[in-house]
């Protein structure tokens, strides 16, 4: 048996492309954002951790949370996140704690280590988002537009995992 593709007329071929184009755009802006990070925190010479942590510091912000929680809230893929978690409070970026109720359960939050990466995320981002505005690149009503979009095809892509046509 073989697999083809499809023939697509002129539209449903624009729009393919367009799609991988999309595809395409998403994986590399999240490689250059891990490479942003990276770059900011070498000027900074904070070396010890990856952006990928700063990553996780930054979205766990204020909140005590579970790895199973920041798993289903989509920031982060099964055992990567256990490894960056012990590996923050190893480093001394997170605390940990685990659950009277359910010992199996191990809730972290951020230390003030950990908080002081959050706040440099938080500038970086901040200088970012102005800078996006000030060059005329995208202003608040273009993110906004880019977000819809995004939030889309994640709700679409969510419908596809769980099945729902």
């Amino acid at each position: 048996m073989s697999i083809h593709a499809p023939v697509l007329d002129g539209s449903r071929k624009a729009l393919m492309m367009s799609y991988l184009e999309t595809l395409v755009m998403v994986e590399r802006l999240h490689r250059l954002l891990l490479d942003v990070v990276k770059d900011e925190f070498e000027r900074l010479n904070l070396l010890e951790i990856n952006p990928v942590q700063a990553l996780l510091l930054f979205n766990v912000g204020e909140n005590e949370v579970t790895a199973g929680e920041l798993k289903t809230r989509g920031y982060y893929q099964g055992s990567n996140v256990s490894y960056n978690l012990k590996k923050l409070v190893e480093l001394g970026y997170m605390h940990h704690q685990r659950s009277e109720i359910d010992r199996r359960s191990v809730r972290v939050r951020l230390t003030e280590k950990g908080r002081d990466v959050r706040d440099i995320m938080t500038r970086l981002f901040a200088r970012h988002a102005e800078g996006l505005e000030v060059r005329g690149m995208v202003g608040a009503e273009g993110m906004e537009d880019i977000n819809q979009s995004l939030k889309r095809m994640e709700r679409y892509w969510t419908e596809q995992i769980r099945y729902i046509y």
